[in-house]
């Protein structure tokens, strides 16, 4: 690995690992437990072309147990190095990922990715969409973690539908812009926005 390489793997990672990644494991959490709802995530450096968000996930999210799939818009060695030198997680294909990562278009098609089995719905894939902008909203959200209702701008409201249809498996969802990150368990109901 050339030695700017190397430099660039090792840097980037949260500052003071405790602190920092509990904060950032809290907004992620938080962020699943609130369907629709925006949440600041930080802490990571990571390599050019991935969001501040995107790779705090990563290092909060990801350790030698778990597979991450990069979609070809974000796969890089300096992503592959960063990832391997903080948090040791394995690359795999987008069939085996329990993590991926890439924009919305590069994640497709949904249906490559685990959605768990009845007996472990719980092994099933996260992705994490890489977005332009958190846009107006487009879909109304229901369901746990919502009072009465809420709204989030989504890429494809037919792919969201037919992933809550399979629930309990399925495939859940994070969506990063900057510093900002939101999600969307499987468990949510969408609808489209009147």
């Amino acid at each position: 690995m050339p030695q700017q390489s190397q430099n660039t793997a090792y840097a980037g990672g949260f500052s003071n690992p405790p602190v920092v990644s509990a904060q950032a494991f809290r907004a992620a959490m938080n962020a699943m437990a609130r369907p629709g709802r925006i949440e600041e995530i930080t802490g990571a450096a990571p390599p050019h072309g991935v969001s501040v968000a995107a790779g705090s996930l990563l290092l909060t999210l990801c350790d030698p147990e778990t597979g991450v799939f990069l979609a070809p818009d974000v796969d890089s060695e300096a992503l592959r190095g960063w990832l391997a030198f903080h948090t040791g997680a394995p690359i795999v294909a987008a069939e085996q990922a329990d993590f991926a990562l890439g924009s919305w278009a590069s994640l497709m098609p949904l249906d490559r990715f685990r959605i768990g089995t009845p007996e472990y719905p719980d092994r099933s894939a996260t992705l994490i969409a890489e977005v332009p902008a958190f846009d107006a909203p487009n879909a109304v959200l229901s369901g746990p973690g919502i009072k009465d209702t809420a709204k989030m701008a989504l890429p494809v409201l037919a792919a969201f539908q037919n992933n809550a249809m399979l629930y309990p498996l399925g495939v859940d969802f994070f969506f990063t812009f900057g510093t900002q990150v939101a999600a969307l368990p499987r468990s949510t109901q969408i609808s489209a926005e009147a």
